[in-house]
């Protein structure tokens, strides 16, 4: 058994709001409160990066129309004792799914960190 670090990328919606900073602040702190309230600490949440089409230089994930953004964010966390990086994916789409309802996810990374050592 092996632990995990699994990348998951969140689409989060804000609405009302005009400017990207905003849009983002605003973003993160939503899911820091309900990943909070479900006493789920341990997952680190960030804005995402998207590379330019035309020059490959990375900006925040976020694109505001009509006073509504759609906000890119990154959600981190670790999974021990999986049995692979599809069971650890699995895991963590579960347990950050379970606490951020009807909010898309998809997992974009998963790395091995290491194995258990068994007493």
């Amino acid at each position: 058994m092996s632990n995990y670090l699994v990348a998951m990328e969140a689409a989060w919606l804000v609405r009302d709001v005009g400017a990207v900073d905003d849009a983002i602040g605003v973003a993160v702190s939503e899911a820091g409160k309900r990943l909070n309230d479900a006493e789920m600490d341990y997952v680190e949440v960030e804005v995402g990066a998207t590379p330019c089409p035309a020059c490959g230089e990375a900006f925040d994930s976020a694109f505001i129309a009509a006073d509504t953004a759609l906000v890119g964010l990154l959600l981190e966390m670790e999974v021990f004792n999986a049995d692979g990086t599809e069971h650890a994916a699995r895991i963590a789409k579960s347990e950050v799914g379970g606490a951020l309802r009807d909010v898309p996810l998809s997992v974009i990374e998963t790395v091995e960190t290491g194995e258990d050592v068994e007493d």
